[in-house]
């Protein structure tokens, strides 16, 4: 007989993840973090904490709307503010990805709340590559800012300690 009407557990507890791996981090991002795209095995980029996109302004600004209900790992919501303090931690970094540059949104582009689901990214210049680049920005719990960083605490910098 199927459970359909049980209830829904308050995550507990902390998981660690240990990896002696120097490609750890890989890892580790990719599964427990949120982006707003993930890319299908045939390297297609399709919605995942946002629910769609559109491009503005002849493709200056792309508009994405936060997914509804999303959570992360630790059970607080997914917001537009989440979105927004990712990108905007990213272009803090020289060079936030260590495979490459290439993976950077314009650190000049600037991040605007436009609602409760809406967020647009009003880039500089044109970029074809944006949404597929959004892959690479990591969403994060307002407890992982507070309380890892990306090693902003111990280093001074979330860049070039892996």
């Amino acid at each position: 007989m199927p459970r359909t009407s049980r209830a829904r557990r308050a995550p507990r507890g902390v998981l660690r993840v240990v990896d002696p791996s120097p490609l750890n981090w890989l890892y580790t991002t990719y599964n427990t973090v949120e982006e707003p795209v993930r890319v299908t095995h045939r390297g297609k980029v399709r919605p995942a904490a946002m629910s769609r996109y559109r491009w503005r302004d002849g493709g200056r600004t792309l508009e994405i709307r936060v997914r509804r209900g999303e959570r992360f790992a630790d059970g607080t919501p997914l917001t537009t503010d989440s979105v927004r303090r990712a990108a905007e931690e990213q272009f803090r970094w020289q060079a936030p990805h260590p495979p490459g540059t290439h993976f950077n949104i314009d650190p000049r582009t600037r991040v605007e709340v436009v609602d409760d689901r809406t967020v647009r990214l009003h880039l500089p210049e044109v970029d074809g590559l944006a949404l597929g680049k959004l892959r690479a920005t990591h969403v994060m719990s307002e407890r992982f800012w507070r309380d890892l960083g990306f090693g902003y605490a111990r280093k001074g910098s979330g860049e070039g300690h892996w």
